[in-house]
């Protein structure tokens, strides 16, 4: 039996949230499932990603082949390298320690990397709103400036008028 790593679609239409699963490669795409694994919710910026790291490394030992978009969310959350390192500790290339360290130091990396992009993606959404509400100021300000001379106007006319029928 030909085990694949796959996502297997939930949610609603135009809003998928995907569930990470073991399933035989011949069950349907939404079908029966050896085991849930994780989930994957593209629609929010970053993604977000719950995975059991232990337990992807474990089908992936047994030999289960992920998809290509699968691969992807393994490789991003570190369950293929954990399951390399593991392979790695199997041939006695290095030691459990060894490899954890490895392993634990590309986590502390890779957390860096995803907060800095939040903190970008927040400071870019903070600097559009800044920019939104100045040009909603600017906008005000010409409207307000485009209301006030036409009274000020008026009432330098009713003044000439004034004078010029007291003259008279």
């Amino acid at each position: 039996m030909s085990v694949k790593i796959r996502l297997q679609r939930h949610g609603k239409k135009g809003k998928p949230f995907y569930w990470i699963v073991a399933a035989d490669a011949r069950a349907k795409r939404d079908g029966k499932y050896l085991e849930k694994i994780g989930t994957y919710n593209p629609n929010v910026n970053p993604a977000i990603i719950d995975l059991d790291i232990d337990g992807a490394v474990k089908w992936l030992q047994n030999g289960a082949q992920p998809t290509d978009t699968a691969r992807a969310i393994l490789s991003y959350k570190g369950a293929m390298l954990k399951n390399h390192l593991a392979v790695g500790v199997r041939k006695g290339a290095l030691t459990e320690e060894q490899a954890e360290a490895k392993f634990t130091a590309w986590l502390d990396e890779k957390s860096g990397k995803v907060t800095a992009k939040e903190d970008g993606l927040a400071k870019a959404t903070a600097d559009a709103k800044a920019k939104a509400l100045a040009a909603e100021k600017a906008v005000n300000e010409a409207r307000i400036a485009a209301n006030t001379p036409e009274v000020v106007e008026d009432a330098a006319e009713d003044a000439t008028e004034t004078k010029e029928d007291s003259e008279e």
